[in-house]
């Protein structure tokens, strides 16, 4: 789906972004990270973050935060997956949201 040579260049930062979902916008003004792979995982990296931040949101009950923080981790661990072995695969649930376009 993705050229190889994207694919290469935007592993390292695909996997910080899910690290640090803050830093989603890198693939989007960096010159050496703008590419659809890049992009593809910011937008995934993005919903992460939309989803912590409901989720500080609505802490003043207990189960909503600790829902969302688990599945929060659980995406984590799923797009580094992904993005270490080179693949575009969608978040669940969340992952068919296109908030950037690549």
């Amino acid at each position: 789906m993705f050229d190889q040579e994207d694919v290469k260049r935007g592993k390292p930062i695909a996997v910080i972004m899910y690290i640090i979902p803050i830093l989603f916008f890198l693939p989007l003004v960096a010159d050496d990270y703008k590419n659809p792979y890049g992009k593809f995982h910011a937008n995934q990296a993005l919903l992460i973050l939309l989803m912590q931040v409901v989720s500080s949101i609505l802490a003043f009950t207990f189960i909503v935060p600790l829902i969302f923080g688990i599945a929060a981790l659980i995406f984590i661990i799923l797009g580094i997956i992904s993005a270490v072995n080179g693949t575009s695969t969608p978040l669940p649930i969340i992952g068919t949201i296109n908030l950037i376009n690549h």
